[in-house]
C-alpha cells in the first residue's frame, strides 16, 4: 500500500458553503493517521529488533621512512589520504579510528549481514543491537565481488531475524522502506519506492542492484531495504550523489543474491563461484546485423579459454540465449545466473550458432581470476585502407608487450584515419584483429583478402585487447 500522499484537484464551483465544509472535513480527515501510516508504523516497529549498528575500528597507522607529504592542495590529496601515499613518501600519523555501518540479522543464531566495504580492513569489529547491547563480531567471510559480508556474534540468547524476500519479483514503483545508522543516527527510517531493477554500478559482474529513491547516506551501507510485507529485498550498499548526501540514488545488492552468498560464506568463509571460462559481450544492433540475427538479445561469445569447462563446447561467435531454462536478455544476466550455480553442476545452454539454435550441455567448473594486461602499440605499418587502419606483424615482442597469448594470432592496428569505419566502430591502437567475418587474419595479407571477399555489411570483426577478445561490427562499403 502506497505511503506516498497526492493533491487534491477541487471541482470548480461557486458554492463558498460547499468549499468550506468540504475544507473542514479534509482537515478533519488529515489529523487522523491513515492506514498507510499505521501499517508502516506496525511494519517498522516489527522489523526494527533486527537492525543493528556496525562498528569497524582500524588501529593506529605509523609512516614508514621517507619525505613528508602534504595532502592538503594536492588534485590526489584525497585519493592518498584513503589509499595511501606514493612511493617515498610518509603518510601522516593517524591515530586508531573507527567506521559506523549498518547490518541486519540473517537468523536467530547471530548471524549478521553487513556490506564489505563496512568491514574491510578491521582490526575489530562489533555489533551493537537495537537495545544498545555490544558484542564482538567474528567476520565469518566476505565477498569483495558483491560487496557482502557475513558476521557472527554470540549474544547468550536467540536473536530475532529478519526474512528474505524474492527480489525477482519486486516491481518498480513498490514501496521499500530502509532502516539504518545514517551518520551513527540508530534506527533511522527512510521510505520509497522501487525506482529500477537490474542495475549494474560497476561493482563487478556478480552484484545487481535494485535503486530507490529512500533516503540513503553515509552509514546507511549494510543496512536492510524492506519490502511492504517486511522482507529484505536488498542490502544498501551505494549512493550517486556529487555532494556526498543523499540526492534520491541509492542502490542495494538484491536479496536473491544475498541469499546466496551469505550460505556460501556461512558454509566455509568462502565463495565458490561457478565459471564457464568465456569471455562475452553484449549483442548490440550492429552486431546483431553482422551476424545475421534478428534481436539484439543474448551474450556473444568472443572468447573461450582453453581447458575451460566451456572449452570444446562453446565456440567464438555463438550467442548464448538461455541458461537452465533463465533467459539471458545481455551479457550482464550470464555472469550471475553462472557465478551462483554450485561448481559441478551439470548446466544446459541454447545458444545461436551459424543462424540455428541448439542446446549443448556443460558442467559448471570453480570460478578463476585473470588480469589482462594494458595494450600498447608497435610502431612498422602496412596499410589496410579499406577499414581505414595500418596493421603490422604480430611479433613476440609485441605479443609480451600487450599480453596477448601465444595462442593468438593476429595483426597490430598501429594507426586509424580519423573517422574511418574502424574508429567508428570502437578499434584503437593496439588492437590485435583475429578475424574478419569466417577467416582469420593472422597476417596483413590475409586481412587484405579477407577484406577482399568479405560478403557482408557490416563485417564481424574479432580483435584481441589487452588479452581479451571482443566483437565489433564494422562497416566496409
Amino acid at each position: 500500500m502506497s505511503t506516498r500522499k497526492s493533491s487534491l484537484l477541487l471541482p470548480h464551483t461557486s458554492n463558498w458553503m460547499g468549499i468550506s465544509a468540504l475544507g473542514a472535513a479534509l482537515l478533519a480527515t488529515t489529523a487522523l493517521p491513515s492506514l498507510a501510516d499505521e501499517a508502516l508504523a506496525d511494519l517498522v516497529e516489527t522489523v526494527s529488533p533486527s537492525v543493528v549498528t556496525i562498528i569497524a575500528a582500524q588501529d593506529a597507522i605509523t609512516p614508514t621512512q621517507g619525505q613528508d607529504f602534504d595532502f592538503e592542495g594536492h588534485p590526489f590529496g584525497e585519493f592518498f589520504k584513503r589509499f595511501g601515499g606514493p612511493e617515498g613518501f610518509n603518510t601522516p600519523d593517524r591515530g586508531p579510528s573507527q567506521g559506523l555501518g549498518s547490518g541486519f540479522v540473517l537468523d536467530e543464531e547471530g548471524y549478521i549481514v553487513t556490506n564489505h566495504h563496512v568491514v574491510d580492513n578491521a582490526s575489530t569489529v562489533t555489533v551493537r543491537l537495537s537495545d544498545d547491547r555490544e558484542f564482538e563480531a567474528e567476520v565469518v567471510g566476505t565477498d569483495p565481488l558483491t560487496d557482502l559480508a557475513v558476521l557472527k556474534i554470540d549474544a547468550g540468547e536467540t536473536l530475532q531475524a529478519v526474512d528474505l524476500g524474492d527480489s525477482d519479483v519486486i516491481r518498480v514503483g513498490e514501496d521499500v522502506v530502509a532502516i539504518g545508522n545514517p551518520f551513527g543516527l540508530s534506527s533511522t527510517v527512510t521510505t520509497g519506492i522501487v525506482s529500477a531493477k537490474g542495475r549494474s554500478i560497476s561493482q563487478g559482474p556478480y552484484a545487481e542492484f535494485i535503486q530507490t529513491d529512500a533516503a540513503i547516506n553515509k552509514g546507511n551501507s549494510g543496512g536492510p531495504l524492506f519490502n511492504m510485507e517486511g522482507e529484505v529485498v536488498g542490502v544498501n550498499s551505494a549512493i550517486y550523489s556529487p555532494s556526498g548526501g543523499s540526492v534520491g540514488l541509492g542502490f542495494a545488492v538484491t536479496s536473491n543474491i544475498v541469499e546466496h552468498i551469505s550460505a556460501d560464506l556461512r558454509d566455509d568463509g568462502e565463495i565458490s563461484r561457478g565459471w564457464l571460462g568465456v569471455s562475452i559481450q553484449n549483442v548490440s544492433p550492429e552486431l546483431a546485423a553482422a551476424l545475421g540475427i534478428e534481436a539484439s538479445s543474448g551474450a556473444l561469445v568472443s572468447d573461450v579459454v582453453s581447458g575451460s569447462p566451456a572449452d570444446g563446447v562453446l565456440q567464438q561467435g555463438d550467442v548464448i540465449l538461455s541458461f537452465n531454462d533463465d533467459a539471458v536478455d545481455s551479457s550482464r544476466d550470464l555472469p550471475i545466473l553462472v557465478g551462483t550455480t554450485k561448481v559441478g553442476t551439470n548446466s544446459v545452454l541454447t545458444v545461436l550458432r551459424d543462424g540455428k539454435q541448439e542446446q549443448v550441455e556443460l558442467t559448471i567448473g570453480q570460478h578463476q581470476t585473470a588480469e589482462a594486461d594494458v595494450d600498447s602499440t608497435v610502431d612498422t605499418t602496412v596499410s589496410g585502407t579499406a577499414l581505414g587502419v595500418s596493421v603490422a606483424p604480430l611479433t613476440e615482442a609485441a605479443r609480451a608487450e600487450m599480453g596477448v597469448g601465444d595462442t593468438v594470432d593476429g595483426v597490430v592496428v598501429t594507426d586509424l584515419e580519423p573517422d574511418s569505419p574502424a574508429a567508428k566502430a570502437g578499434l584503437q591502437r593496439g588492437d590485435v584483429i583475429v578475424k574478419l567475418g569466417s577467416q582469420d587474419t593472422a597476417t596483413p595479407d590475409a586481412l587484405k583478402a579477407a577484406l577482399d571477399s568479405e560478403k557482408t555489411d557490416p563485417a564481424l570483426v574479432l580483435i584481441n585487447r589487452g588479452g581479451s577478445q571482443i566483437f565489433v561490427a564494422v562497416e566496409i562499403a
